[in-house]
């Protein structure tokens, strides 16, 4: 796998991403523990000052151009507050990976475990969240991990993230979202794709729907027409037992991006 997410921290799909995962966060750190399990963290933190991010410029079109806007929801607060946190408040040099942001918002009594399967990736990580006595990383296949450590009973939040290069990423988060339900069918999952063409994502829908009866929420972010399937046109955010309040803050987050950073954007948030 060639895939670097250095060269895209920061990007448009990470803005939808993270505002949402840190609202999601917000409702399901209330109450009882929270168990938190990431099926590709990547490595946690990413410097928006090296080569990959100033070679492909995704960074300054995305948090670059968020961080600067005065007309931006207030959906996007808790990200930005963050990422001004993690740079003290000056410019933007380093962004938050979903493991940042996570171990920052849970609570002493719940817990995360980060899976990275590419060595290189999981010892960065390992050095992103080196000191929190709540964390977990463990260097292997996330879908399998996942599968295998979600608890049985409790709240539980699974992230499933992968870069999709392999053919069968797809396949594969329907199966591990089935598994995950069967053993714990009140589980929270937060699934990102990628939007190339409406063929792919439609068939990927009615492949989940049909390995589940959870009650689905989907996010599409679309940044451009969904005209040429080589392309990245935008992003989807798929939540299984999505929790009462997500869906305002999510539908103003992607609304934004679609329209402010996307060329002919447009947004879609629906029950599935």
């Amino acid at each position: 796998m060639n895939y670097r997410h250095a060269f895209h921290a920061g990007n448009f799909a990470d803005l939808v991403k993270h505002a949402a995962l840190l609202h999601l966060l917000a409702r399901l750190t209330e109450g009882a523990p929270l168990s938190v399990i990431d099926t590709h963290a990547g490595r946690g933190l990413y410097d928006l000052e090296g080569l990959e991010a100033k070679k492909s410029g995704e960074a300054e079109a995305g948090i670059g151009r968020l961080m600067a806007a005065s007309d931006a929801p207030a959906a996007f607060a808790p990200l930005t507050a963050a990422v001004g946190k993690l740079n003290g408040g000056g410019g933007v040099s380093r962004y938050p990976g979903s493991p940042w942001l996570i171990a920052e918002a849970i609570r002493p009594a719940d817990s995360y475990l980060a899976c990275e399967l590419r060595p290189e990736e999981h010892s960065a990580l390992g050095e992103a969240l080196k000191g929190r006595r709540n964390v977990r990383t463990r260097c292997a296949d996330g879908y399998e991990a996942a599968e295998i450590a979600i608890p049985q009973s409790g709240k539980a939040l699974v992230l499933i993230d992968p870069p999709f290069e392999r053919a069968d990423d797809y396949a594969r988060c329907v199966d591990a979202a089935a598994a995950i339900l069967a053993r714990n069918p009140d589980a929270v999952l937060m699934i990102w794709l990628p939007l190339k063409d409406l063929a792919t994502f439609d068939s990927f829908l009615g492949d989940l729907e049909d390995a589940t009866s959870a009650p689905l929420l989907v996010a599409e972010t679309r940044i451009r027409p969904l005209t040429d399937p080589m392309k990245m046109n935008g992003c989807a955010l798929v939540f299984v037992n999505a929790p009462a309040g997500l869906q305002g803050p999510v539908e103003d987050a992607c609304r934004w991006t679609a329209t402010a950073l996307g060329q002919g954007g447009e947004a879609r948030v629906y029950q599935a």
